[in-house]
């Protein structure tokens, strides 16, 4: 049956309706080794920062207290914002928890310490029809991490839509751990306010505190983390990234860490992508891999994902606009559902890097097998069930003995 591209739809919003004192927009995140971190909102300023929790429902044997913040944007005021980290946990335990001692119990299940390990991925989500059925489709099928890579609930300014994201959210965030960097939908700024009040990612930093303290970063717009034996960088595609820069400097410091056999997986994640034939957006993501690219071959990087161009791309082994069995195979994945619809616009004829091409709504799943094999799988949301359209095996470009030999050659 030939499949037909859905057009975009409009935002669908989720309001609240429960007392000013019972948590809402409930997300997990890990938070440093053996830590989870809890963020929940309430209207009520007077609530608690304070997590319960413990391995049986309603039995809660442990009990932090964390910190909370909130702020203004222009006439709207944010509810009492909490993050409290938790732990230290066991892996791939189930633990059930209440926020700030009011409403409902959660439960989430923290990762695994070995593998296989899998991450969901899909970038670009908003809050749709087709963002509905994405998020259905990821929850048919269990999973350790979810990776975003920038644009989340796409307000752009209009603040009130990120209540009703961590509302819609909320069912999958607060059960799995959420990782997630910036778009360009996130900086929500105006040039003529800025000069008097700096409050680009002013809502993201509030209600998306990330791991940066926790992987030595002094930015939240880049961080990373260890999951099983995957280390992963989240990198931020709209802060300064050149040479001089911090996360550059933070980059390398970083990479230089990962010790591969504890680690021998290494991801990254951005929001503009640095190989893409789509005509959306085209060099974008050009100065930024001008930039970086080098760290991240020489590092042997197994996978980039990117978002931003809503389309679903997948290329070859690359670097420096070249196939190289030695680079990271890079991913567009900016399908998950935005308002904005997709990018339907490719050059032909195709590039010869370009594997696989699509503009269709979907989520990815990297499953990490073991130290060596993956394998990728993209998940097209086709009415009420998901197609896999495109899937790969692979091993890591450490693995080749050719490789081996590069990375002893150059040095980060």
């Amino acid at each position: 049956m030939e499949y037909t591209r859905p057009p975009p739809r409009p935002d669908f919003i989720v309001s609240h309706g429960r007392p000013k004192f019972h948590p809402q927009q409930v997300h997990v995140s890990l938070a440093g080794k053996d830590h989870m971190r809890v963020t929940y909102t309430t209207d009520d300023h007077n609530v608690a920062s304070m997590v319960e929790y413990g391995k049986r429902r309603k039995k809660y044997d442990r009990k932090t207290a964390g910190e909370s913040t909130s702020y203004r944007f222009l006439l709207y005021s944010s509810g009492k914002i909490h993050h409290v980290k938790i732990g230290p946990l066991q892996p791939n335990t189930i633990y059930y928890y209440r926020c700030g001692g009011h409403g409902d119990e959660y439960s989430f299940r923290t990762p695994p310490a070995t593998f296989p390990v899998e991450f969901a991925v899909a970038g670009d989500l908003g809050q749709t029809e087709w963002t509905l059925g994405t998020l259905e489709q990821i929850s048919k099928r269990d999973f350790d991490v979810f990776l975003l890579p920038g644009d989340l609930s796409y307000a752009d300014t209009h603040q009130p839509l990120w209540d009703s994201f961590g509302r819609l959210i909320e069912q999958l965030a607060c059960s799995r751990p959420w990782m997630v960097t910036e778009g360009n939908h996130e900086i929500e700024s105006y040039p003529v306010i800025e000069q008097f009040e700096h409050i680009s990612f002013k809502a993201y930093n509030a209600r998306w505190l990330m791991p940066h303290a926790e992987s030595a970063s002094r930015s939240n717009l880049y961080y990373s983390f260890d999951v099983a034996g995957v280390h992963t960088v989240m990198l931020g595609s709209y802060t300064r990234f050149d040479s001089h820069s911090d996360q550059y400097r933070w980059l390398q410091s970083d990479l230089r860490k990962v010790d591969r056999k504890k680690t021998p997986w290494l991801v990254v994640v951005m929001h503009t992508p640095w190989y893409s034939t789509n005509m959306a957006h085209e060099g974008e993501g050009e100065s930024m891999r001008k930039a970086m690219e080098g760290l991240l071959f020489r590092a042997q990087v197994d996978v980039v994902f990117a978002g931003h161009i809503h389309t679903y791309e997948r290329f070859k082994p690359t670097y420096n606009h070249k196939a190289d069995p030695c680079g990271p195979m890079h991913i567009t994945i900016g399908d998950g559902g935005n308002r904005e619809g997709l990018a339907l616009r490719f050059r032909k004829p195709a590039s010869p890097l370009s594997v696989f091409r699509e503009s269709s709504f979907g989520h990815g799943r990297l499953r990490i097998i073991d130290n060596k094999r993956a394998h990728w799988s993209w998940h097209r949301n086709n009415d009420n069930y998901s197609v896999i359209a495109d899937q790969v095996s692979f091993q890591s470009p450490r693995t080749s003995s050719r490789c081996i030999f590069n990375r002893f050659r150059s040095e980060l």
